[in-house]
């Protein structure tokens, strides 16, 4: 199988390549700085957004994830 990315899609792929631990840095950064104490508010309306709207999983999606998968082969 050829790994090299079609000739259309190389300075895609470039540019992802030099940009994206650019921005993986800008991210880390921005965790590391971020405020928790002063944004607890939103952090909680978030979680309490997942405790209102959540369902519990019966099970991990492996088993419809093959499905579909399957399915796409036909």
């Amino acid at each position: 199988m050829n790994s090299e990315p079609p000739r259309d899609n190389r300075g895609f792929v470039q540019h992802w390549r030099r940009v994206g631990p650019l921005l993986e840095a800008i991210k880390r950064r921005e965790l590391r700085e971020f405020d928790h104490a002063a944004n607890f508010e939103i952090i909680d309306a978030l979680l309490q957004l997942g405790v209102d709207h959540g369902q519990p999983r019966t099970t991990s999606g492996l088993v419809e994830l093959q499905r579909r998968l399957h399915r796409g082969k036909q």
